[in-house]
């Protein structure tokens, strides 16, 4: 988390847009509630982790647009096993991630998010890059 406020704080000392994968909010929000809840952390871990980001997140503004990618559960369990480094989670691991994801995604106001599927989409996502793009020339310098 501490590198994802880092990586946040850094970009946004630039005026050009950045885009990054992931990011605190998704590491918070998907990733360390999934630890949480699969006994990877302790209640007084989850809390630390909990009361750093409430903190971070007051310090740093959120990001102006949020992307959110989803895919069919078949194409998440071809991509995992594809992935030619170790994952940190499991394709059983997919239908909770994206609940977390949704209960987070829910309390941020629609025009800061885009939502894309990207089952049908190409390794190089040429088809989502344009809308992307477009959506990102909107935002407000």
């Amino acid at each position: 988390l501490l590198l994802r406020a880092e990586q946040e704080r850094i970009l946004r000392l630039d005026p050009r847009p950045a885009l990054t994968d992931g990011g605190l909010d998704l590491d918070f929000h998907g990733f360390t509630r999934l630890f949480h809840t699969r006994g990877w952390l302790t209640d007084p871990e989850f809390d630390l982790l909990r009361r750093f980001y409430l903190h971070t997140r007051e310090l740093l503004p959120p990001p102006n647009l949020i992307i959110h990618l989803t895919a069919s559960d078949a194409a998440i369990q071809t991509r995992l096993a594809a992935r030619d480094r170790i994952n940190i989670a499991s394709a059983a691991d997919a239908s909770l991630l994206a609940s977390f994801l949704d209960e987070w995604l829910a309390q941020v106001p629609r025009d800061r998010l885009l939502r894309l599927d990207v089952t049908e989409e190409t390794e190089s996502y040429q088809n989502v890059l344009p809308v992307i793009l477009s959506r990102v020339a909107e935002l407000p310098s």
